[in-house]
């Protein structure tokens, strides 16, 4: 029987540059980071409150994607195509003025919904992801 879910993958368009934005401006830890094959790199991040469950920063270009579809992939990143979670923090409006100083994209400002205090954001690469105050 299945337990938990421990990793996720969030295909970025550039490792080093996904690397900066997750540790640098959305304050996450680096839990592991090391060399994997001739030229690839296994890098996972954690919230800094959820010990235990690792997002892998997966280039794209490095995946096992025929040429083909690893550059549609690309595209549909670039494009904003993926909302990929929601992250929740304890206060939305402080998380999110702290965010917008750090340099996050916000395409949602803060807003009241039914579950919660909801913002968008996007990563380096245009991924996209909920920020929650959940009530």
């Amino acid at each position: 029987m299945i337990t938990k879910m421990t990793h996720t993958t969030v295909y970025v368009l550039d490792q080093e540059s996904a690397f900066d934005f997750y540790t640098n401006k959305l304050g996450f830890k680096v839990v592991t980071d090391v060399p994997m094959g001739k030229d690839g790199r296994w890098l996972t991040v954690s919230p800094p409150e959820q010990p235990g469950f690792e997002i892998v920063l997966y280039p794209v270009a490095k995946s096992n994607l025929s040429k083909e579809v690893a550059d549609t992939l690309r595209e549909l990143v670039k494009k904003g195509t993926f909302g990929i979670a929601v992250f929740t923090c304890h206060d939305i409006f402080a998380t999110y003025e702290e965010l917008k100083e750090k340099g996050v994209k916000f395409t949602k400002a803060p807003t009241k919904e039914f579950y919660g205090t909801e913002a968008i954001f996007n990563d380096d690469s245009g991924n996209w992801f909920s920020l929650a105050q959940i009530n």
